[in-house]
């Protein structure tokens, strides 16, 4: 079986045809319209999300071509149904010819395996390159800023009569499915033994409209992937849960697969990735759009689409949703509904009092000019993107407050039993949003479903931060280890529910701990391996109390060298502690809820520190 980099393999020569069809099934020689100085074949897959990042770039180098004598087409290959192709063509508004290769005649000739992977012919159609378009990916859903635009260079090197310097690269995408010749039920069966898996962790995310950047409904979906399923699978970067230590008792929204599961995937892997009888298939799973917990007390929608753009950074924004609410409610449970969910990498929801959101919104409307991103809201790269001021009609109640966060696979959020979240007459709900991108243009428009408490609230939800990092503080440009740590003290008994870590793109590794008073400290979360694309609300499924004098803890480490994938900045640059997603940040969100009647309050000085001799 093939790794995650697959090769362009060895060259074709002179080409004399390439057979394929266009999207009416009508045949025809690829090379039958060759450019008069160069022809560019670039093969893609709408099932393969390196593959559409790349088009609005190969869209972009299409028309700055167009007039030179170079004709550039676009090769889908293997027996995707055709009307299926024109379908996920016509949302990226391709701006050049579209063709299949159902055979894999043209990828056979070129020694292609791979999508995306670009070939180049010279006027006398011999092969000038083959691989990858550019570098922006280390790894396959590894992305990294752009240093070497080597489809570009090479094609300006053909038009200008020179040899091309690197005339192979290796292509980072997905495999070109072929026809499995070794599939023999010697050992376990997608039908009978790995679907009935992934159904189970996998196919919630992984299937058509949600935020899974493939599916994994079928058999042939399931064998193209074969290879990562078992990789990301064993390392535990799939189920996505980046935690690798916790509380005494674990998470109760832990996701994962058990030893068991993660050996039958790596034996129907080895052993040829067989299909075996379908009606040894489990039962299709249903998916249903209603709201798990039932109709909720208010719904809140966000007032119009969204606009995401097919290119660039991720994108963060938040909404303003008026609750119209003119008296105080507690809130039991929540879910959050995206109207698009596989551009929706997660959410944080937030109430604000202040009207400050209203007002950001407002500015953004004002100044903010038309683009492929836009629509309501306002950009706000870490929460609700302002610094909340006390409430001068309330004292001792914020302005700002928190009503949890939504992450893929995550299911409706109900709080323990007897808490609630606090929610302000006059509030406005506020949700921000983390984007990705697809390489097309999409839409989104939010909904969040409260549901109220019907009774006495025993404890009002709270959250704490502890922060990290100091305002001053400046990572310098190429330390590897560079080290953030940040402690509170509990003024009162408090009984810990939740965790939310988080940092931005260099941080490496982040843990959080609690030291009761006289006691040893136990650790509440480890992610050896943070990543900002990956960040949720962690539920202990035996909540702690911790007692008044506890210190809470959070602990990082950043990477700002260039070995870092996730380093925005090539060169490294200093970063300096900001909103901004290029700047840095390091707090630890703990939800809580008073074991008292009184609020929970924090200290930032220790309290042994403060008593007299």
């Amino acid at each position: 079986m093939t790794g995650l980099l697959l090769a362009c393999s060895v060259f074709a020569g002179l080409v004399a045809a390439l057979p394929a069809v266009d999207l009416t099934g009508r045949p025809l020689d690829l090379l039958s319209g060759a450019g008069a100085r160069a022809t560019v074949v670039v093969f893609l897959s709408f099932d393969c999300p390196v593959s559409n990042s790349t088009v609005a770039g190969l869209n972009a180098l299409s028309r700055e071509v167009a007039g030179r004598g170079v004709t550039l087409v676009g090769v889908v290959p293997g027996d995707e149904p055709l009307d299926a192709v024109r379908k996920h063509a016509a949302g990226f508004e391709l701006a050049f010819p579209l063709v299949a290769d159902p055979h894999l005649t043209a990828a056979d000739a070129l020694k292609v395996t791979t999508v995306p992977c670009a070939v180049v012919l010279d006027a006398a159609r011999q092969v000038r390159y083959r691989g990858r378009i550019d570098d922006g990916f280390a790894a396959r859903l590894k992305p990294k800023p752009v240093t070497s635009h080597d489809l570009r260079t090479a094609l300006d090197a053909v038009l200008d009569g020179r040899p091309v310097a690197t005339p192979e690269t290796i292509a980072v995408g997905c495999p070109i499915p072929r026809p499995n010749q070794s599939a023999a039920a010697t050992g376990p069966t997608f039908h009978k033994d790995v679907e009935p898996i992934l159904q189970k962790n996998c196919q919630g995310c992984h299937r058509p409209g949600q935020v899974g950047p493939f599916s994994l409904l079928t058999y042939k979906q399931a064998n193209r992937w074969a290879d990562d399923i078992v990789t990301y699978t064993a390392d535990r970067r799939m189920p996505p849960w980046k935690p690798q230590a916790g509380p005494p008792g674990g998470f109760s929204n832990q996701r994962g697969l058990t030893d068991a599961e993660k050996a039958t995937l790596a034996k129907w892997v080895d052993a040829g990735c067989a299909e075996g009888d379908a009606k040894d298939a489990p039962p299709p799973a249903s998916y249903s759009d209603d709201w798990q917990n039932g109709p909720p007390d208010l719904v809140l929608t966000v007032g119009e689409e969204f606009r995401v753009g097919p290119t660039g950074p991720d994108l963060f924004r938040a909404f303003v949703l008026p609750t119209g609410l003119a008296d105080d409610r507690y809130v039991v449970g929540y879910e959050v509904k995206p109207g698009n969910p596989k551009v929706v990498h997660h959410t944080l929801n937030f109430w604000d009092v202040s009207g400050r959101a209203r007002q950001m919104e407002a500015k953004t409307h004002e100044l903010e000019t038309p683009g492929p991103d836009g629509g309501p809201g306002y950009p706000a790269a870490m929460g609700v993107g302002f610094v909340p001021l006390p409430d001068p009609k309330r004292p001792g109640v914020p302005t700002v407050g928190g009503i949890g966060g939504w992450a893929p696979g995550q299911l409706a959020t109900t709080l323990p039993a007897g808490a609630a979240f606090h929610l302000p007459g006059g509030a406005d709900v506020v949700i921000q949003a983390h984007y990705h991108r697809t390489g097309k243009p999409e839409t989104d428009r939010l909904r969040i479903g409260l549901y109220f408490a019907k009774g006495p609230v025993e404890k009002v939800w709270q959250t704490l931060a502890v922060g990290g990092l100091s305002p001053l503080v400046r990572i310098p440009a190429g330390k590897s280890d560079y080290e953030g740590r940040g402690a509170v003290w509990l003024k009162h008994d408090a009984t810990i529910h939740s965790l939310v870590p988080h940092m931005h793109l260099i941080g490496r590794s982040i843990r959080m701990t609690l030291t009761p008073p006289g006691g040893e400290a136990v650790t509440l979360i480890d992610i050896p391996e943070w990543d900002y694309n990956w960040q949720e609300t962690y539920w202990l499924k035996t909540p702690i109390v911790a007692p008044a004098g506890s210190k809470l803890e959070v602990a990082a480490v950043y990477d700002n060298s260039d070995k870092n994938p996730h380093n925005p900045s090539r060169p490294p640059r200093a970063v300096y502690f900001g909103e901004e997603t290029t700047s840095e940040m390091l707090f630890g969100f703990v939800g809580v809820t008073p074991v008292g009647t009184e609020r929970v309050r924090v200290s930032r000085t220790d309290p042994a520190k403060l008593e007299k001799p």
